[in-house]
């Protein structure tokens, strides 16, 4: 490991991990979840708690790592469920931020939970170390328990409210992550409703689209068939328009969605706020409880590991050419369909796990949502502009609207 002075070197860039301390052990058995199965990564372990020294080299080669005038440093805690940790482990985390902080760095931490194991003893500490909290929740009780059970087959709701009570008891931030699946997509209202029923005033939707496709053959030419519980693409655009106008009637200021915002936050400014929105990815890494490194969370696989902390140094892994590479190709492998679009700028192909779509006469594949993103940026494109002229006091930019 490189020494820690201000004259050691840093990444190119700053960069994101997202740390999984527990690996994929959970204690529910979502029937959509994708890595729940990567404990098979290692047959040979039995403990998937991340070690002390593990952690301590994670936390001090992340913040050594970053440029020299970052602003912030985030630790991101996933799962698996990272709950399943006791408390003196992430104690200890905080105890090695402050160790390793320099001055003029802003340390946070964000946890992404199921909200099942949380009591008072974790809101004391969540709200104590303003722990950013996500809380995994699929709308009303039917829908959220048709898939999120737990190992005896049960539903979770009662169990994820009590938790959400827990963080609203201690005052902690908190935001809502809802999947849109093949189960709740058809019910728009019902969710959006149950989450507000809920307190949630921070909502994220993220779609799920499931596959049998591993590693390298999410780089193929070869089509690639959706599994049974992910949202069909312009079911996921309708779901989307459904929100949004009972959103942008009744709750512009009040609830704030994230997959809307970021398409303001394009007109205004200019920026993509999340990595799947940007024309290139590669700076959002994932570790695991190991030290290992993978390119993505969504490219959890042997090929694409990009290294271990036990025996490799943090800058050498983020930057590393196979990473680097692996960042351009989001770019340089969109189809010429993309190309042409009128919305490329507010997409860029989303994320490339999704590029499943095989196009005739095409070399690369299209996004699987394409359709369903197309129905979204048609609809609202009209309404996000007049909002970001209204936010602005400026004539936004938005290309126009594109026929399906």
């Amino acid at each position: 490991m490189r020494p820690p002075t201000d004259q050691a070197p840093t990444a190119r860039a700053p960069f994101h991990l997202l740390i999984k301390p527990i690996g994929a052990k959970c204690n529910l058995r979502c029937n959509y979840c994708y890595y729940l199965d990567k404990d098979k990564l290692y047959p040979d372990q039995h403990s998937f708690r991340m070690s002390d020294e593990t952690l301590k080299s994670l936390t001090q080669q992340y913040i050594n790592a970053q440029p020299q005038g970052t602003a912030e440093v985030n630790f991101a805690w996933q799962g698996g469920e990272p709950t399943l940790l006791n408390l003196e482990f992430f104690r200890q985390a905080i105890h090695y931020q402050r160790q390793f902080s320099r001055p003029g760095l802003s340390i946070t931490n964000a946890l992404q939970t199921n909200g099942t194991l949380l009591d008072d003893d974790w809101g004391e500490f969540l709200k104590d170390h303003q722990f950013l909290v996500g809380i995994s929740v699929d709308g009303p009780m039917k829908l959220h328990d048709s898939l999120r059970k737990t190992k005896s087959g049960d539903g979770s709701f009662n169990l994820v409210k009590r938790g959400i009570e827990v963080l609203r008891r201690h005052q902690v931030e908190h935001n809502f992550l809802c999947t849109v699946n093949k189960n709740n997509a058809a019910h728009p209202k019902k969710v959006y409703a149950a989450l507000k029923n809920l307190g949630a005033e921070h909502i994220q939707f993220i779609p799920i689209v499931e596959h049998e496709a591993t590693g390298s053959h999410l780089q193929s030419s070869h089509t690639i068939n959706a599994m049974e519980l992910s949202v069909d693409a312009k079911q996921y655009g309708k779901f989307l328009n459904v929100i949004f106008d009972i959103w942008h009637e009744q709750d512009i200021g009040q609830v704030f969605i994230q997959n809307f915002e970021r398409v303001l936050s394009k007109i205004l400014r200019n920026v993509s706020t999340v990595c799947t929105q940007a024309s290139t990815c590669g700076r959002n890494l994932v570790i695991e409880h190991d030290g290992s490194i993978f390119s993505c969370d969504h490219f959890v696989y042997p090929e694409y590991e990009q290294g271990n902390l036990q025996n490799t140094d943090l800058i050498e892994i983020v930057d590393n050419q196979n990473q680097l590479e692996f960042g351009l190709a989001k770019k340089n492998k969109l189809c010429d369909s993309c190309k042409k679009c009128s919305f490329l700028e507010f997409c860029h192909g989303d994320c490339p796990a999704l590029r499943i779509s095989k196009v005739k006469q095409e070399k690369h594949r299209l996004n699987y949502l394409c359709a369903g993103n197309k129905l979204f940026f048609q609809h609202s494109g009209p309404k996000m502009m007049q909002l970001a002229r209204s936010l602005s006091g400026q004539q936004p930019r938005m290309p126009p609207v594109q026929p399906g």
